[in-house]
């Protein structure tokens, strides 16, 4: 029985040594490690940071695949009192060193493969002191350079004496817009238990489930199952990605899974697959972020997986678990986010910032605990973003999205503020353009933008992906002629582009800058 009051993130793991300490917390690249195993190996890398000279509030980043090590250094870096960051794995070169000197990393954590450019940082940034690689490393490395794996040997498994309090930092999610650097999102201890809390109670999820998620650390989606999981003393199958989703599928069956967390982008993916070929008899719910699943997905899903509920969830690094769809309403709402969670009040604000009703369009405002407090670094991007709430000190999120509400409450994301197309004086979501291409049979990805116009300021284009496998004689002119039956005359896309894919960010939604 569980007794603990957790208030740090990193406590999760005490919480389950007194539980179950001998239970399988993690299954990895052929590793099956239990959560007394995690946190031993946690203390011992804990101990290493600090005699490293990493002190409270320090920033570590973790620029890793999914993996054990990943794992293992964030609680670690919890447990040395520092703030940590992990950081996609396709940033390149010149990102990172932006992103390691903007929060004056002290520590980088990255994979042996990544000796050179380890080096390069360690000579660019004076606050850089050291570098702790996976795997072997050369002997003609300095000694900034220590190996994760002789770490685990020689340090103390013992951590350093607990210093933080549950509003100090945990981590940052840096996370691109449109324009600009990366940002570092700020969240507190408090405000990441917060939002686990929120998912759990949301998705039912207890101590027998088994998740999996080929989702990178790096999202905030993909991060948040390894914490849920925990914090419910679960089991998480971690997967380097989902490049070869057979193998991932094979894996679900083996290891009995019962949940699986994904973006639209890889469910299209998970549903082209012949799934009969798998025992999938325990997986109990399916979960997306990050965009609204197309309903032509959901009646996949719905086919092919009908003991599986599908959890559909919307949020964002500023505050992230936001709003969930009931499962029982996918049929009836399939384009819906659901409705705010438990602990969440929103509302849509026009131009004017004047409050709106039902079915109208206009930006979504988000309050409650899972809030974060700022962009590190960067006041004025935090004062444009997260404004004053009702109580002194307080914090609501200015989310850039737009959205609408109908009648019941329910939300239905329209589209980010600056990509609103305006054409002939009418404001044209591209969620609903997309929407109305996603219902041809065959279509896997769509994306619509707007493009230049002498007359109308902007007119509509839109990209199209079709399954190969399904797909029927389709062309540019059938597709109109859908558009055309299913949309508003100012909705139809002036051009449509065929494309054998459409370029992605890290965390698989797809990338619209520069898609023109």
């Amino acid at each position: 029985m569980r007794t603990r009051t957790i208030r740090l993130v990193h406590e999760i793991l005490a919480d389950n040594l007194e539980v179950h300490p001998d239970k399988v917390a993690l299954v990895c690249d052929g590793q099956r490690l239990t959560y007394a195993q995690i946190d031993e190996m946690a203390n011992r890398l804990a101990a290493a940071f600090y005699d490293l000279g990493v002190r409270r509030g320090d920033r570590i980043l973790l620029y890793l695949l999914n993996s054990v090590e990943a794992v293992v250094s964030v609680f670690a870096a919890l447990k040395a009192n520092a703030v940590f960051s992990v950081i996609d794995y396709a940033t390149k070169p010149d990102k990172l060193k932006y992103i390691a000197s903007d929060c004056a990393a002290k520590v980088l954590v990255t994979h042996n493969h990544q000796e050179v450019l380890a080096s390069e940082l360690l000579q660019a940034l004076s606050s850089l002191h050291a570098v702790v690689l996976t795997g072997d490393i050369s002997e003609k490395l300095g000694p900034e350079f220590l190996a994760f794996d002789e770490i685990q040997v020689r340090s103390a498994p013992s951590p350093p004496p607990q210093l933080h309090i549950d509003r100090d930092l945990a981590y940052l999610v840096y996370t691109s817009g449109s324009t600009g650097q990366p940002k570092g999102v700020m969240t507190t201890h408090y405000s990441s238990l917060f939002a686990i809390q929120i998912a759990i109670d949301y998705l039912g999820l207890t101590e027998n489930d088994v998740i999996a998620s080929p989702l990178p650390l790096s999202y905030s989606h993909g991060f948040n199952q390894l914490l849920k999981t925990f914090r419910v003393g679960g089991t998480l199958v971690l997967e380097k990605s989902f490049a070869y989703p057979a193998v991932t599928l094979k894996r679900i069956e083996t290891e009995g899974v019962t949940g699986f967390a994904g973006v639209p982008t890889v469910l299209a993916i998970l549903m082209k697959l012949d799934l009969g070929r798998y025992d999938l008899r325990h997986l109990r719910y399916i979960s997306s972020a990050g965009a609204a699943l197309p309903p032509s997905l959901i009646a996949q899903i719905r086919e092919t997986l009908p003991q599986a509920a599908i959890f559909s969830m919307y949020g964002m690094a500023e505050a992230s678990n936001a709003f969930g769809l009931d499962p029982e309403q996918i049929d009836y709402r399939p384009t819906s986010v659901g409705r705010p969670l438990v602990g969440t009040e929103a509302w849509l604000v026009d131009d004017a910032g004047s409050r709106l009703g039902p079915d109208q369009i206009g930006e979504l405002f988000v309050r409650g605990g899972h809030v974060r407090c700022g962009y590190w670094n960067d006041p004025d991007t935090s004062s444009q973003r997260l404004w004053p709430g009702v109580l002194p000190g307080e914090l609501v999120c200015h989310t850039g999205d737009m959205f609408r509400m109908d009648e019941d409450g329910y939300y239905y994301f329209v589209g980010r503020g600056d990509e609103i197309i305006k054409s002939g004086g009418k404001k044209v979501a591209p969620k609903e353009v997309e929407n109305a291409l996603y219902s041809l049979s065959g279509v896997t990805e769509a994306a619509a933008v707007g493009v230049p116009d002498a007359i109308l300021g902007q007119v509509i284009k839109a990209f199209v992906v079709f399954d190969p496998q399904r797909q029927s004689n389709l062309d540019e002119r059938a597709i109109l002629r859908h558009c055309r039956e299913t949309l508003e005359d100012y909705m139809v896309p002036r051009y449509i582009e065929i494309r054998d894919s459409l370029p992605k960010t890290g965390s698989g939604k797809i990338k619209k800058i520069g898609l023109v």
